[in-house]
């Protein structure tokens, strides 16, 4: 049985190829979030409000999405899709349009769900001091299933951030990209995955506190 000798010293010489990368994995998982939370959001509502005809094709999109697998639809998004219609866009831009369409599909069940709960004490109280269904819309439903939602929505943000690894599957150069690129340049896949296992904790638990923290403040108790 050989002895293995670990060396952290020549893996953190390309430290800054983790960090780099740690901060497009934060700003991939922002810009998705916020693209998803249109979808969901306008979807839910659709689904809620809209014509008959259009929920079983929002279900459709939920249920699809929510049973293949990210990796093929990343696949899919960025050689399927330029191949089949000629269209091209690079690898980052390809990720952050699939990850945003894939966060879509769970959003909209957290934020149907939030909406279902608002109270219609809420609603008709709206409607009684004159706001219309937009003005209800907007200064009622939307704030209050938002807060209602936000544990759930906590979960989805924190799931979404450790999804940005399969970026790596692409060449999108995130934290994930960077532990593979420093391991084929030093050899050391243990103290490479030992070193970057961390950052992923840290984070995601940093993550998770900010929003634990936003909800102890907005969230509603249902």
């Amino acid at each position: 049985m050989t002895n293995y000798h670990f060396n952290f010293a020549i893996v953190w010489r390309y430290s800054a190829k983790l960090f780099e990368g740690l901060l497009l994995s934060i700003e991939l998982a922002i810009a998705t979030i916020a693209i998803g939370m249109v979808i969901g959001l306008v979807l839910a509502l659709v689904e809620m409000d809209g014509p008959r005809w259009a929920r079983p094709f929002i279900r459709g999109y939920v249920e699809f999405i929510r049973n293949v697998p990210l990796l093929l639809l990343v696949y899919l998004v960025f050689y399927g899709v330029p191949s089949a219609i000629d269209l091209q866009y690079d690898a980052t831009t390809s990720f952050v349009v699939t990850l945003a369409i894939y966060s879509g599909a769970y959003l909209v069940e957290v934020l149907r769900a939030g909406f279902e709960a608002v109270p219609k004490g809420l609603i008709e109280a709206g409607k009684a001091i004159g706001l219309t269904p937009a003005g209800v819309l907007v200064h009622v439903r939307i704030p209050t299933a938002l807060r209602i939602a936000l544990p759930s929505l906590s979960n989805t943000y924190v799931s979404l951030f450790k999804d940005t690894s399969i970026a790596s599957a692409i060449a999108v150069p995130e934290l994930a990209y960077g532990m593979r690129w420093i391991e084929t340049q030093t050899f050391r896949t243990v103290e490479v995955y030992l070193l970057a296992t961390p950052i992923y904790l840290i984070t995601s638990y940093a993550i998770l506190l900010l929003l634990r923290l936003a909800e102890r403040r907005y969230a509603i108790t249902r």
